[in-house]
């Protein structure tokens, strides 16, 4: 009997056993199918590299196409006709990236809640409100408009697709199989998707909601002296003394100043506010090899897998070679035979918010220059893995959507605010085409004329070519303001609040050739204060820019070796500029520290300025200044509201000129303090700081700890990321490494007209399989600051040791 029993127990225990491990846990697979030795995570282990020859038959495509697989895994793709090529690029994308590539556009649109769950609705819902998925809509039907962009895209999707159709889920991406979902079919609607997420990482930072806050509390003086003034020290991209031989277009300016009061917070995500790059270029003059060498690295968000996926397309009407983005056709920062460009963001402002005034509770037509218009809506589904069902009313403005919002004033009063969105990303545009031609161009003309019809996010654009022109232009679709329209939220029954005139694309900021021999961008202000244009008050604080000015203005002879160096160059004109104001106001208080407090004050007496990652002082200068920025602000911006803070180089030239301000005093103390109170009370907080933070032993306050570099996955999985790589640099740097933010992609390029090299690594592997030895294959040699020489083919090569994977894509028809 006990025999028996104890059979039926075991019998009952694997019965249970066998349900749960083949239910899904959760947002989890069912265990049994995720850990299947043959068909699970295991299968998606790879022991080395993919050797050999792959030949696959394919109704989409027209005449034979090979893909050349280099051993960093770059493919180079030899097509004969465009949709070939972009047919071949996105099936060799989606080989590597599928996951990201959907993770992505799912992002962008709000579609995540579909594979996460209800706790992503409210992500989802945002992004459909702030417009994305309705300006992609529009921005597809621009596309429609040029054959050649419409086929790409939908060459490229082909693409993608048949590469998922020759998936099962044993050869899914992992990810795949975490999240127990299948890919989705690939659009060519997603590529318009991605498009304009890029325009919201780039562009979509707008800061009216929190300095209406910041004017409304601590006034407009406040605002216009702390938060917009431009910094002293700044020198902007296009070349002072540039003569800007043209009328510019005029706007009327309202009688009156609009003053809103409180309002709420509306964007519960934002972009990385340190989102954007260097680039520079130097004419021949400057070189040894007497042609121009141009560079760029761009700082984005750094995850696994990269933003960033290298690779070469040829056809007999081009070749280039460059990083592409997972989605979209084309190459998007690189270099052909004849030129080269490299990217960074201007930071102009193109979103701003408005008032609206409703007639009435059903908020069906609303008011503008003394007429009541009407308001269109649209229904946005959300769709929640769980099965919920969201459909989200949405009303339009000729502004754009509007989001409700209640708040609760600091005076205890209920606000009700309708506030309608103006943005670039809402327009019809087709940014895939300024691409298409920048990776045919052949001259500075047709550089320029690919730029035309570009709109955002807007970008300063590098340019050299193997003529020994070097050229500088920012590229974008700007609305045409008076002074400061938009820094807060704008009168929405009022047109002279609205976007009604845009800059003519000649009268954007551009530069070519000039005397000093050398043009550089570094997202600051696109243009001295004599160009005619109001583009914003957001700009990058001054430093990485005079830093790069300051040694190209030096460096002669230069070689593409000197710019690899340049690009790790750690000097932090921050520090220059306000390290030894600190250490003279230190000084007669030097008594009063420890020891410890004291020595440590001798490490930065004798610190270089550079933020080294092996070095103490970089630590110490850092977390000082964040105090010392804290003591400063802090009690002005003790209400519970979002608001905006002043900018570092602001901050900067305060304590240098007005130190005897009486903006030092904190007025929630009964003494009134000085600057040089608040320098003292701010190293001894930030040696208390640190010790907390990292211990006793100052060993454990190297910057290449402090700073923390992680490249985190990028779907936020746990163990799949790449943690604590040991860096220099920071946010002032040029190596501008400051956290998982930084160089996403360093690049030189060397106009020789004998023939164009390039060089270039970003952070991560051409792999986007975590299980792949080619996932951070490039990550060391990025974090040391080394380049791959690029492997830019001017003809199909033989099959050779070179390029251990060959896939031949051929017509299902023949050969």
């Amino acid at each position: 009997m006990s025999k028996r029993i104890s059979l039926i127990v075991v019998l009952l225990l694997s019965a249970a056993a066998f349900f749960v491990l083949n239910s899904p846990i959760g947002p989890l697979p069912a265990p049994v199918q995720f850990f299947d030795p043959v068909s699970g995570f295991w299968a998606n282990a790879e022991t080395g590299k993919t050797t050999g020859t792959l030949r696959l038959n394919m109704d989409e495509i027209s005449e034979p196409v090979d893909i050349f697989f280099d051993n960093r895994g770059v493919p180079h793709i030899f097509a004969q006709n465009d949709q070939d090529l972009y047919f071949a690029q996105g099936y060799a994308t989606a080989r590597d990236r599928l996951f990201q590539m959907e993770l992505q556009i799912r992002a962008a649109g709000g579609y995540l809640s579909e594979w996460l769950g209800d706790d992503l609705i409210p992500y989802d819902r945002h992004q459909r409100r702030l417009g994305m998925v309705y300006g992609a809509e529009r921005a597809k039907e621009a596309i429609r408009e040029n054959g050649a962009i419409i086929d790409a895209i939908e060459s490229y999707a082909a693409g993608v697709n048949a590469y998922i159709r020759s998936l099962d889920y044993q050869t899914y991406p992992l990810e795949y199989k975490i999240l127990d979902v299948s890919p989705q079919e690939w659009k060519p609607f997603h590529t318009a998707l991605l498009l304009k997420y890029m325009t919201q990482m780039l562009a979509g930072n707008a800061n009216d909601i929190e300095t209406t806050n910041t004017a409304a509390h601590l006034g407009i003086e406040f605002v216009d002296r702390y938060i917009s003034a431009r910094s002293s020290l700044m020198d902007p991209i296009i070349p002072p003394g540039t003569e800007w031989d043209f009328t510019p277009v005029e706007t009327e300016k309202p009688d009156s100043f609009f003053f809103p009061t409180y309002t709420a917070h509306i964007e519960p995500w934002k972009p990385h506010p340190y989102n954007g790059s260097n680039n520079w270029v130097v004419e021949g003059s400057k070189t040894a090899g007497g042609y121009p060498i141009l560079s760029n690295d761009m700082h984005l968000n750094m995850a696994m897998p990269s933003i960033w996926y290298e690779a070469q397309l040829w056809t007999p009407d081009h070749n280039v070679y460059g990083v592409t983005l997972q989605g979209t056709p084309t190459v998007i920062v690189g270099f052909n035979e004849h030129i080269a460009w490299g990217s960074t963001n201007t930071g102009a402002d193109v979103m701003d918010w408005y008032e609206i005034t409703f007639q009435d509770e059903e908020k069906s037509q609303y008011l503008y220059d003394g007429e009541w218009l009407p308001v269109t809506t649209r229904i946005e589904t959300i769709v929640s893995k769980s099965g919920t069902v969201l459909n989200d009313t949405i009303r339009f403005t000729h502004h754009g959507p509007v989001y409700e919002s209640v708040r609760e004033t600091p005076l205890s009063e209920t606000h009700q605010k309708n506030l309608a969105l103006r943005w670039a990303a809402h327009d019809p545009s087709n940014e895939l085409l300024t691409f298409y031609q920048l990776n045919r161009a052949k001259n500075v003309d047709d550089f320029r004329e690919a730029f035309r019809t570009y709109q955002a996010p807007a970008q300063n654009m590098n340019y050299a070519d193997i003529d020994g022109n070097i050229a500088m232009q920012t590229g974008g679709r700007f609305p045409v303001k008076w002074d400061y329209q938009g820094r807060t939220v704008g009168d929405g029954s009022d047109s002279r609040y609205s976007w009604n005139e845009f800059v003519p694309f000649e009268q954007n900021p551009f530069s070519i050739n000039p005397l000093r021999g050398f043009l550089s961008a570094a997202n600051q202000y696109p243009a001295d204060e004599d160009y005619p244009y109001y583009l914003g008050d957001n700009f990058a604080p001054y430093e990485r820019g005079r830093r790069v000015n300051d040694l190209l203005r030096e460096m002669e002879g230069i070689t593409a070796e000197d710019f690899k160096t340049m690009l790790m160059d750690n000097f932090s004109y921050h520090a220059y500029k306000l390290l030894p104001v600190l250490l003279e106001s230190i000084v007669p208080e030097r008594s009063k520290l420890d020891s410890k407090e004291r020595d440590l004050l001798n490490e930065l007496s004798e610190w270089n300025y550079h933020n080294e990652g092996d070095q103490i002082a970089p630590s110490l200068f850092r977390i000082w200044w964040v105090n010392l920025y804290n003591e400063i602000w802090d009690d002005k911006y003790a209400l519970e509201i979002p608001m905006r803070w002043p900018s570092r180089d602001n901050t900067l030239d305060l304590i240098l000129n007005d130190p005897d301000s009486g903006i030092f005093n904190n007025t929630q103390t009964q003494v009134r303090e000085t600057l040089d109170d608040l320098i003292f009370i701010s190293y001894r907080k930030a040696i208390e700081e640190l010790t907390e933070r990292f211990g006793e032993s100052t060993q454990n306050w190297l910057w290449g700890t402090v700073n923390r570099t992680n490249l985190n996955h990028l779907g936020q999985i746990p163990g799949l990321g790449v943690m604590d790589v040991f860096t220099g640099g920071g946010a002032e740097s040029i190596n501008a490494i400051f956290g998982s933010h930084g160089p996403s992609w360093r690049m030189v390029v060397e106009l020789d007209p004998d023939g164009v090299r390039g060089y270039g690594v970003y952070p991560g592997g051409q792999s986007g399989n975590p299980g792949s030895k080619t996932y951070d294959e490039f990550v060391e040699t990025w974090r040391t600051g080394e380049l791959y020489e690029l492997l830019f083919l001017r003809d199909k090569p033989v099959a050779s040791d070179d390029f251990p994977l060959i896939i031949q894509l051929r017509p299902q028809t023949g050969s």
